[in-house]
C-alpha cells in the first residue's frame, strides 16, 4: 500500500480565468464538488494517510479549505512540478508517494484507479509510473492536445518527442520513488525532466486508465465535465 500523496495546487490557472482570479482553480466546483475535495476522497479511499498539499496563488484560501486534513507546503515562488515535489521530499520520505494535479479530475472504472496503480507498481523496476488515457477518449480534450506517451507491450512509457501525435495522454496522477530525484536541480523545474531521464534508463512505466478522463483546462471545459458528471 502507498501511504503517501502531494497534491500540486500551487499554479495559477491562467487559462481558466475569470474564475481563478478570486479561486484557486482546484477549488472551483464540479457537479458540487471541487476538484480537490474529489482527490482527497479518492486518495483516502486507497488507504493514504499522509497527504502534502503545496500553494501559491490564493493559497491561504486553500490552506482554510483543507484545515487538519492535509500537510500545507507554502511556495514563495512557483517551483514547477518537479521543483515543488522537490521541496516537499522531507515530508514525502523516500517514497514511493502519488503525486496529483490539484486540477485532476476522474472517473473511476471497476476497480478504482489509484488501487491499480499501487499494484502495478514494482520498485525492481521503476522509477516513476504515469497515469495515461486514450487521447481520442478524453473529455474535453482540445484540438491542439496531440498526445503526450506510446506505451510498449511491457508497459514502459515512451514519450511522443518529435512525432506529430502520440496515443495516450498524460492524465494527471504518477508514483513516484524519492531515487528519482537524485541530483536533481534546485529551484523551479518540470517532473518531466526528471521522467525523461527515467525513461532513458528504462525504468518510466505506464498505466491506462480505464474510467473517464476529464481535461479541465477551461471555463468551456469546466463546463463539459459538469455536463457528464452533473
Amino acid at each position: 500500500m502507498i501511504d503517501t500523496a502531494m497534491i500540486l495546487a500551487a499554479g495559477r490557472g491562467e487559462r481558466m480565468r475569470p474564475l481563478t482570479d478570486t479561486t484557486p482553480k482546484p477549488l472551483i466546483p464540479v457537479a458540487g464538488r471541487s476538484m480537490l475535495d474529489r482527490s482527497l476522497d479518492r486518495l483516502v479511499a486507497a488507504g493514504v494517510q499522509r497527504v502534502v498539499v503545496n500553494v501559491h496563488h490564493l493559497g491561504e484560501q486553500i490552506a482554510a479549505h483543507l484545515g487538519d486534513r492535509a500537510m500545507i507546503v507554502r511556495e514563495e515562488r512557483l517551483l514547477e512540478t518537479g521543483g515543488s515535489v522537490k521541496n516537499a521530499l522531507p515530508l514525502l520520505g523516500d517514497g514511493p508517494f502519488f503525486v496529483l494535479n490539484g486540477d485532476g479530475l476522474w472517473r473511476d472504472g471497476p476497480t478504482p484507479m489509484l488501487t491499480r496503480m499501487a499494484k502495478a507498481w514494482e520498485p525492481s523496476r521503476m522509477d516513476a509510473l504515469l497515469l495515461l488515457h486514450p487521447l481520442e477518449a478524453a473529455v474535453g480534450r482540445e484540438a491542439k492536445d496531440r498526445g503526450d506517451y506510446f506505451l510498449h507491450a511491457d508497459n514502459r512509457a515512451r514519450h511522443r518527442g518529435d512525432a506529430p501525435v502520440a496515443p495516450h495522454l498524460f492524465a494527471s496522477v504518477s508514483i513516484c520513488d524519492g531515487r528519482l530525484f537524485r541530483d536533481s536541480p534546485d529551484g523551479p523545474f518540470s517532473l518531466l525532466r526528471l521522467w525523461t531521464r527515467a525513461e532513458a534508463e528504462g525504468r518510466l512505466y505506464g498505466l491506462v486508465h480505464d474510467g473517464d478522463w476529464f481535461h479541465v483546462g477551461t471555463p468551456q471545459a469546466l463546463a463539459e465535465a459538469e455536463k457528464v458528471l452533473g
